[in-house]
């Protein structure tokens, strides 16, 4: 058992200076006993394979048999050359705590790379246009005089978004922002009012030739948007924290109207005019709905569209708002 042990040990020695990262001497101390020790010592590497070479065998064999037979410790044995080769199996059951744990008997060192869960926040800003729905159509369907003209009715945000990775390709989007509605109707001369049991849409004084009627409302919002990275290194951000690859995202907002005005500018008399009435129009105060998001690499778009209806049940049309546009 002593022989096995002093062979481990000495075995155990080759490893760790194989092992090692400095081309300094090294030095390995293995206590064997209570009062003996085994003191291993190699300057170069080049040597190894001359050390593999060793029957270590014979050698403890030579030096035991050698301390049994004199009243000194000190003995120079010169080691004999063989063909031997180790295994594993050939050193029993030595255990070394002090063993370095990323080392194996092939002397191969294994690296793994651990990323570390990261939050990021970052501001963005969605530009795009917005419109109504009643009933799933466009209101210009029906002749409806509040129908909206898509090209001038634009939605705008202003985002702070803190990003948080759940677990390998999920993350989740949670956003504070300010975002405007801005419906132009198709009808250039509408003018709006509120009356005293519901908004009114009525048709300008002969007079006038108008230019241009719409209805602005300004929404403080809240949302939570779940995404899924479909990149093979989700880790990897792009500005905006964006990944690579293509990634999508289904969550929802919740608004709160801060402010609400309709606008008429018209020319009479040959002067051109502007007139702006502030009023909340029995808008309701507060939006929520659905977000989808999708982007790649650098680019995203996204899809608003309101569960609830734009006006106070019974205080003016039944419809639906929607936005769309791009994310920078």
């Amino acid at each position: 058992m002593t022989k096995t042990l002093i062979t481990s040990a000495l075995l155990l020695s080759f490893l760790i200076s194989a092992n090692a990262q400095t081309k300094k001497p090294d030095t390995v101390i293995v206590e064997l006993a209570r009062s003996s020790k085994l003191i291993f010592t190699i300057s170069d590497k080049s040597d190894l394979p001359t050390l593999k070479a060793y029957d270590y065998q014979a050698l403890f064999k030579d030096i035991l048999a050698k301390i049994e037979a004199k009243d000194t410790a000190l003995v120079a044995v010169t080691p004999t050359l063989t063909e031997k080769t180790f295994n594993k199996e050939d050193w029993g059951d030595f255990d070394d705590n002090n063993k370095d744990e990323d080392s194996d008997w092939n002397y191969s060192r294994s690296k793994s790379k651990t990323y570390k869960r990261k939050n990021k926040g970052f501001f963005n800003f969605d530009l795009g246009t917005n419109n109504i729905l009643a009933d799933g159509k466009f209101p210009d369907e029906n002749n409806e005089d509040y129908a909206v003209r898509p090209w001038g009715s634009w939605y705008v945000g202003f985002n702070s978004i803190q990003k948080i990775r759940i677990t390998g390709k999920f993350y989740t989007e949670l956003g504070l922002g300010i975002s405007w509605y801005n419906f132009k109707f198709q009808n250039d001369g509408l003018v709006l009012t509120k009356g005293d049991e519901e908004v009114i849409f009525s048709q300008p004084l002969p007079e006038i030739n108008p230019i241009k009627s719409k209805l602005t409302a300004s929404y403080i919002n809240v949302s939570v948007v779940p995404v899924i990275d479909f990149g093979s290194r989700p880790h990897k951000s792009l500005l905006w924290g964006n990944s690579d690859a293509f990634r999508m995202g289904i969550g929802a907002y919740a608004g709160y109207r801060i402010s609400s005005y309709a606008k008429q500018v018209y020319n009479i008399d040959g002067d051109k005019e502007r007139e702006r009435t502030r009023s909340n129009f029995y808008l309701n105060n507060i939006r929520y709905g659905a977000r989808l998001q999708m982007g790649y690499r650098g680019t995203d778009i996204f899809v608003n569209y309101d569960l609830n209806e734009l006006f106070v049940e019974n205080k003016g049309p039944k419809v639906n708002a929607f936005s769309f546009g791009v994310i920078f």
